[in-house]
């Protein structure tokens, strides 16, 4: 039975924890009576607790995040209810900040702080041998990467067969964009490069080809990114696939050179832009070359064959609504092949929060902490935008409306799928659990009424979609629809032009 259980619970099964396997694999001589326990937010509580008391441990430590954080308090809760017996250590970046006001702290016995791969050993060494901390909240001293065990030989077959694995090359990040909590960190620090590539062969021979890097900003250090990629390159075959977040304008010569060589499948960038306007960028921060992004970015996709990821930040202080239209269509002039639409999230501890009287920022008090308004964008608006943002993965990021989607949106590409969004919801009244053939009709039935001098052509493309998704039944692109559905939203596009025409 172990003593001390590490657990989390991630937002799917795939996800396997590399934090989880840090402290594991520095826990010294406190490993073997240490115990990995994975689970997922959909799991009940109930159950979770049940599986922990299993192996009748000491302490049990969470890792808790934005994405787990009520689960994580359920389960703790009940913890402590069954057995207040065990010390409960909480550690992660959802309660490294504004950590006393959070409902989950008096439910545990201690909190670590920041990077907690060395920290969490030794309160675990002191519990153990009752020398208890005075203090509830402990604060994790920086750590130097030289001096940690490496967690990679803690991914189990399993995981290498069926999870994705995440690595990293490097910590932290030199930029300072408030939104991001890695905003508070000094610079970025790289792990030995000959150490790390070292692991990554092991992986590769025990037969890891799925590789999701997490470093912010991979391609910072150019001479490093491509001794990775080469060392990827050398050993590429038909299964392998990376996963890199980059930075948008700095892709030199030397590494465009690198990038032509990866075949059809093998890469993915995650490229953060957030948005395209100056005045927003001073505003939060953000250094970043638009143009160069731009340029880079079309590069990438008329010379690469890599998978092209770009995400947008709506709500951000000093944005409009006609700002952030602008950042949308200039970035999808830039033909990636998805646009990450996130909404403004308040991180604990990001600097973001310095705005929110100015701007007039206003938080959903519960995770995952989404902004409701500020003072450029209303409650009504926001809720539109998280709208078109959920209508707009199902449609233009899932790749099933590929042949529709370039004839769907041409002169305002924002203005157009808006039309769309409110077209649907006012028929529909949902964002989830769209049947995905009646996502076919809901967005023909929208042309129809919407784009009636392309109707034609937009009809024959989507039908051709939808044959490509080999769904079962026929596609009912021309269901006639109530009458007051069809005359309200004629209405609504007329004032959609109205509107644009007297500016």
């Amino acid at each position: 039975m172990a003593q001390i259980i590490l657990a989390t619970l991630n937002a799917k099964y795939i996800h396997a924890s590399m934090g989880l396997r840090y402290l594991y694999a520095n826990m010294q001589g406190l490993q073997a009576q240490t115990e990995i326990k994975e689970f997922t937010i959909k799991t009940r509580a109930i159950d979770i607790v049940e599986q922990l008391l299993e192996s009748k441990p000491s302490i049990i430590g969470f890792g808790v995040y934005i994405w787990n954080a009520v689960e994580t308090l359920d389960v703790v809760s009940q913890l402590k209810t069954i057995a207040p017996e065990i010390k409960i250590v909480l550690g992660g970046p959802e309660v490294s900040y504004e950590t006393e006001t959070q409902s989950i702290f008096k439910f545990a016995d201690y909190v670590v702080t920041g990077a907690a791969d060395l920290s969490f050993h030794k309160l675990c060494e002191d519990i153990l041998s009752h020398q208890l901390p005075e203090k509830k909240i402990l604060r994790s001293k920086p750590v130097e990467l030289k001096a940690l065990q490496l967690p990679y030989q803690y991914y189990t077959d399993e995981d290498l067969k069926h999870r994705l694995l995440y690595v990293e090359a490097s910590r932290g990040c030199p930029f300072k964009c408030e939104f991001c909590l890695s905003a508070l960190d000094k610079t970025s620090y790289p792990f030995e490069l000959q150490r790390f590539l070292s692991e990554m062969d092991i992986l590769y021979q025990r037969g890891a080809r799925h590789f999701k890097f997490v470093d912010r900003t991979f391609n910072l250090k150019v001479s490093t990114t491509l001794a990775i990629m080469n060392f990827f390159l050398d050993r590429m075959d038909e299964n392998l696939f990376l996963h890199f977040e980059v930075i948008p304008d700095h892709l030199p010569e030397k590494l465009k050179e690198t990038l032509v060589k990866f075949p059809e499948g093998s890469l993915q960038f995650e490229v953060g832009i957030q948005t395209f306007n100056s005045e927003v960028q001073t505003l939060i921060s953000r250094k970043q070359n638009n143009e160069r992004s731009k340029n880079n970015l079309l590069w990438l996709r008329n010379n690469t064959t890599a998978h092209i990821h770009a995400d947008l930040i709506f709500g951000l202080p000093g944005e409009t609504l006609a700002t952030f239209k602008s950042s949308f269509n200039e970035l999808y002039a830039c033909r990636p092949h998805e646009i990450q639409m996130g909404i403004l999230k308040r991180l604990k501890g990001s600097p973001i929060i310095r705005h929110t009287e100015e701007y007039d920022l206003r938080f959903n008090p519960l995770p995952p902490f989404n902004i409701l308004s500020n003072d450029r964008v209303d409650f009504v608006t926001m809720q539109r935008v998280n709208r078109f943002a959920r209508y707009w993965d199902m449609i233009g990021n899932s790749g099933r409306f590929k042949h529709a989607l370039p004839l769907l949106l041409i002169d305002n590409p924002f203005d157009d799928f808006m039309a769309i969004t409110d077209w649907i919801f006012e028929l529909t009244g949902q964002t989830h659990q769209i049947n995905l053939k009646k996502l076919y009709e809901y967005v023909a039935q929208a042309v129809e009424v919407l784009f009636p001098d392309r109707h034609e052509k937009l009809i024959l493309a989507i039908e051709k979609d939808y044959v490509a998704s080999k769904l079962k039944g026929n596609f009912k692109g021309l269901v006639l629809i109530a009458s007051d559905k069809r005359d309200s939203a004629s209405q609504h596009k007329r004032s959609l032009r109205q509107q644009r025409h007297i500016g």
